[in-house]
């Protein structure tokens, strides 16, 4: 695997729009601004690729744009780290653009770069693993460094420090509060902070033993879950159609979906899970329990649970579903002898900690710490 530098003072990070392209909104101006300007205090510059501020409409029509930016950031010799703005709900639309660009795959492997995102970001993430990139899995542009308070949230700020060394000994602990998902992004939010409330869970063990280790693999359950239900057209609409009505995504891009992540063998095999140490965290969406069965359900069936040394599991946002969501995991999983750590700060329920794919990880329920090793 080819793991890129840490991130140095002075380095220039590219902010880039794979998914949605919010970020060049209007509404979101003050955003850009103080996202750059906490970067210049953490001794990063922000570089803008060339279509990421083009705006939502753009970026959703121009798939092969946003492809375009991800290229020449890996090909830019001054650009050391990519930073994806925020998730989405198509990034998958730029994997052909890439996966067929040998000049692209080259340079991934010529450049490697420290590449951070979540959410719809997994398909990037499971794209630059299967082409041998290590990247990170965690944080953004918008949600996280351009936090409105008027800096990161402390534990979130940490994490992303940490990335300034390597991560070889890195403690990942429970941060001692959690904060409610934002709903007002507008400039007039700026210099509030979100509401917060004291950890009271930290980790649970839900089943297993309490000691394990394994490479880390994974991503955001509602993106892998759709990967591998992209085609099962039928099952995926009903579901996405009873749940979010307001889903944008149509039949064409299931179908799209499944034809590429089958195509480009985006998506894990089996085989490839041996050993590794699964971590999940449901989207900002709150998946009910039944949906979130079927997203386990098909990790089963995919044969992901069969040779896991573990599994670590986000906090829920906002703590929605907080208690059914463990009862779903131990009926799916089927398994007490795997282990499952709940409640890690991972994923879309924020402060966020930062997971490098493909690093060995050890985990101590009992001592309530990660280490990276």
């Amino acid at each position: 695997m080819l793991m890129p530098e840490p991130l140095k003072k002075g380095d220039k990070a590219a902010i880039i729009s794979l998914s949605s392209g919010m970020l060049g909104e209007e509404y979101c101006v003050h955003t850009q601004k103080r996202g750059a300007e906490i970067l210049r205090q953490l001794g990063l510059e922000a570089v803008f690729t060339e279509n990421a501020l083009k705006g939502t409409e753009f970026i959703k029509r121009h798939p092969e744009k946003r492809a375009a930016d991800l290229k020449a950031a890996f090909l830019d010799d001054s650009i050391k780290c990519i930073i994806t703005s925020i998730g989405g709900i198509d990034t998958f639309r730029t994997i052909p653009y890439l996966m067929e660009d040998e000049e692209f795959k080259k340079a991934v492997h010529q450049h490697p770069k420290f590449f951070l995102g979540f959410s719809d970001t997994t398909h990037n993430h499971f794209m630059l693993h299967r082409l041998g990139l290590q990247t990170f899995y965690g944080q953004a542009f918008m949600c996280d460094i351009a936090e409105l308070s008027g800096d990161m949230l402390p534990y979130s700020k940490a994490q992303f420090q940490s990335c300034f060394d390597s991560y070889h000994g890195r403690r990942i602990t429970p941060s001692p509060v959690w904060y409610d998902d934002r709903e007002d992004f507008s400039e007039a939010a700026t210099g509030t902070m979100p509401a917060s409330h004291n950890e009271t869970h930290g980790y649970e063990l839900l089943q297993g033993r309490a000691v394990f280790e394994g490479k880390l693999l994974g991503g955001c359950i509602d993106s892998m879950g759709e990967m591998l239900l992209a085609g099962n057209i039928e099952r995926l609409g009903d579901m996405l159609s009873r749940e979010f009505k307001d889903y944008p995504q149509l039949k064409e891009d299931f179908e799209r979906q499944a034809e590429i992540i089958r195509r480009y063998n985006i998506f894990p095999s089996a085989d490839e899970w041996r050993d590794k140490i699964f971590f999940a965290e449901t989207s900002e969406l709150a998946p009910s329990p039944e949906t979130l069965r079927m997203y386990l359900e098909a990790f089963r069936k995919a044969g992901i649970f069969e040779s896991l040394s573990g599994i670590i599991v986000g906090k829920p946002i906002n703590e929605q579903f907080y208690e059914e969501y463990k009862t779903v995991w131990r009926e799916v999983v089927n398994n007490a002898e795997l282990p499952i750590l709940y409640n890690v700060n991972i994923g879309h329920s924020s402060p966020r900690a930062i997971l490098p794919y493909g690093a060995v990880a050890r985990v101590d329920a009992d001592a309530q710490v990660i280490t990276l090793l």
